[in-house]
């Protein structure tokens, strides 16, 4: 199934975006009569009829409506301090997206070496890999914000961890995550979270956490974590 963003005009006609107006006009070349596929990001599915092709405002008529319920049972909020390579990061974007995320928050770390993010490019990847796994819920990017600003927002109803490298003694995520509780885990950056980082973090409730034997890059920790809590819902 091919899927496209859009939004309801009123009881009986969509809009696509602009971006997704003009790759449907231009690059798939659809015009008016053609029957698109249609979700608003919040678990809407329709089947809407193109009857204006105006390659920057596609308007659709509503045919069809079907709510999609969440396919997770359980809501997961990664916070991950971007890489220096912007790219190292992207790539975990699509992927986590990919498998099955809710929310990703970008932190901005003692150890950071990348201070700015292009937010509307990573909402683009995030729409695109939402298209390309066929899902209905489009998950919610937060751009930078200070580690302790993060750390000070009040998270309730979940499990809290953060994942380091300040020892080797940590316990495996497997032995406190708990199947289909929501989650918030923490991924630091290349250089990891400082002690005081991991200090303010405990005293804000959040369990320390090790992602396994070896030690990851802070994209494919990201991702390890992100894939724990899919295959443990299935188990």
């Amino acid at each position: 199934m091919q899927l496209f963003i859009g939004s309801k005009l009123n009881d009986n006609t969509l809009v696509l975006t602009e971006e997704e107006s003009w790759h449907c006009a231009k690059v798939l070349r659809k015009k008016s009569g053609d029957l698109l596929s249609v979700i608003d990001g919040k678990g809407n599915l329709y089947s809407g009829k193109i009857i204006s092709d105006n390659a920057k405002r596609i308007v659709l008529s509503i045919e069809s409506h079907e709510y999609k319920s969440q396919a997770r049972n359980y809501r997961l909020h990664l916070a991950i301090a971007p890489t220096k390579n912007i790219d190292r990061i992207e790539w975990f974007i699509e992927k986590a997206v990919e498998i099955g995320i809710d929310e990703i928050s970008f932190l901005q770390s003692k150890n950071s070496e990348r201070k700015v993010v292009k937010m509307e490019r990573i909402q683009k990847i995030v729409e695109s890999a939402v298209k390309q796994s066929v899902q209905y819920f489009i998950p919610q990017v937060t751009d930078i914000q200070s580690y302790q600003a993060f750390i000070n927002t009040e998270a309730s109803n979940c499990s809290k961890f953060i994942a380091h490298c300040q020892t080797d003694s940590l316990p495996y995520i497997g032995k406190l995550a708990i199947k289909g509780a929501n989650s918030i885990i923490l991924i630091g950056p290349e250089g990891d979270f400082t002690i005081d980082e991991v200090s303010l973090a405990k005293q804000a409730g959040y369990q320390e956490i090790g992602l396994g034997d070896t030690r990851l890059r802070t994209e494919t920790a990201a991702l390890y974590a992100v894939n724990f809590f899919s295959v443990l819902s299935h188990n």
